[in-house]
């Protein structure tokens, strides 16, 4: 594991590993209170976020960080962990993590809110026909457990790494626990204000009050599709454990 203390003192690049439905927009809009456009990943110069992606797309990424990274000081994006490895840079990492029942039913949510035929239709059917069958699964698990040289090929084929499929392995869930456990400043969603404050008290960042982005009321669900949803994402919710447990530690140790 490295020295997540190492960067406190003297760093230039962050990279945030935005876990989908995990506060990542409430925490991109903040991150504008206090680092110029230029200074962010993606700005309004790296593309359209419908038409090209560059929140999502490895490859604009890579595109970008070859005409921008003297500008850029902070990477925020649906970008694996190991998307680091192929940037030539030194990065403090940062993410937040959420328990993964809520973060998939946040994500039906949201689903239905932003597809009108969607409207009205039980969250049920939706995680049947849409998400259950899909690649949707064990998200965090992927996004910490995708190596450099697989990132690199889905942005050979200019398919999304965050989306493409992966057998889910005992060496998976040990690589995403490995790779939480580096990163430099880890949250949880319950916890999020804490993170931010984190954020303030070692870098300095000015973030503001909190805002509120992106999100969709809570709604009564039956304990059969919470169940069906933990079992699909059996290993997201070990690396949640995992992951709560460590940050509590960290939180003792300071």
């Amino acid at each position: 594991m490295k020295d997540r203390y190492r960067s406190s003192v003297v760093q230039q690049r962050f990279f945030y590993v935005h876990v989908q439905k995990a506060a990542g927009t409430e925490l991109r809009e903040r991150l504008k209170r206090h680092f110029p456009p230029q200074r962010m990943y993606p700005d309004p110069t790296d593309g359209d976020i419908f038409a090209v992606a560059p929140q999502v797309s490895v490859r604009q990424l890579l595109a970008r960080w070859e005409q921008r990274k003297a500008q850029i000081e902070i990477i925020t994006g649906h970008f694996p962990y190991s998307t680091t490895e192929l940037l030539d840079a030194e990065f403090v990492t940062l993410s937040v993590l959420r328990e993964p029942v809520e973060r998939t039913l946040s994500h039906l949510r949201h689903h239905r809110k932003m597809n009108p035929q969607a409207q009205g239709v039980p969250l049920e059917t939706i995680y049947e026909e849409v998400f259950r069958p899909a690649f949707f699964a064990n998200h965090m698990v992927k996004m910490f457990s995708l190596t450099a040289q697989e990132i690199a090929t889905s942005a050979a084929k200019d398919t999304w790494a965050m989306v493409m499929h992966i057998e889910f392995t005992p060496e998976r869930l040990a690589r995403a626990k490995d790779q939480v456990g580096n990163l430099d400043v880890l949250g949880l969603h319950d916890h999020f204000d804490d993170f931010c404050d984190e954020l303030h008290a070692r870098f300095g960042w000015q973030l503001g009050e909190p805002l509120y982005a992106n999100r969709t009321p809570a709604e009564e669900v039956t304990p059969g599709l919470r169940a069906r949803i933990a079992a699909d994402n059996a290993m997201d919710v070990e690396l949640f454990e995992y992951a709560r447990a460590l940050y509590r530690d960290r939180r003792r140790e300071h």
